[in-house]
């Protein structure tokens, strides 16, 4: 797994539970208070130890974590704008998801994200199916859809379903593109120091 998961996670926690969570985490896995390093590649069991440790001392369940973890890294900048890069409106950016793949493995070729297939059911009812090696991608994109849709100002109802075939589910009901004033984005990044 490559380290900016890992990194995200020891971000999310020191971030939302603190620091003396973050150390008592490291020093369960014996790792210096540094943490990970972004762009070194970590074997799966870490990824997985770690998330273990966290469950344990947040009282959540590996389901919420990820889910909140992927609400979290929806709103940092670089990833927002990548996301933002999808549409002007949320029925556009679900429908880019199935690209969503490919365009981080430009920027991060040794990320290894999840195939995901949006499939369209009744008006406004989506799944999407993710197949990923590392369990737990569903409930990451179930909250990275939740945020990207405040970003957007729509109004959608996301669910996980159970896994079904190999791969993971996130319902999403969309019952309004625009519910309240998405927040500002422009194609142009913004210039150095500027707030976006």
């Amino acid at each position: 797994m490559l380290g900016i998961v890992n990194k995200s996670i020891q971000a999310f926690l020191c971030k939302h539970h603190g620091s003396a969570v973050w150390r008592e985490v490291a020093d369960r896995l014996r790792l210096g208070p540094e943490g990970f390093e972004a762009m070194l590649t970590y074997a799966d069991d870490t990824t997985e130890a770690l998330l273990a440790v966290a469950e344990g001392l947040t009282g959540k369940t590996r389901e919420q974590l990820l889910e909140d973890i992927g609400a979290e890294v929806a709103q940092t900048e670089p990833l927002r704008r990548l996301l933002r890069f999808g549409g002007p409106d949320y029925l556009e950016f679900l429908f880019s998801l199935d690209d969503l793949q490919g365009r981080a493995q430009m920027a991060l070729p040794d990320l290894e994200l999840p195939e995901l297939t949006l499939q369209s059911e009744a008006q406004g009812r989506f799944t999407l199916l993710v197949r990923g090696r590392f369990p737990g991608w569903g409930a990451v994109m179930a909250g990275l859809m939740r945020a990207m849709a405040d970003d957007y100002g729509a109004l959608v109802l996301i669910d996980l379903l159970e896994p079904r075939e190999g791969a993971e589910r996130v319902q999403v009901e969309l019952h309004f593109t625009t519910y309240h004033v998405a927040r500002q984005f422009d194609l142009a990044a913004p210039e150095m120091g500027e707030a976006s």
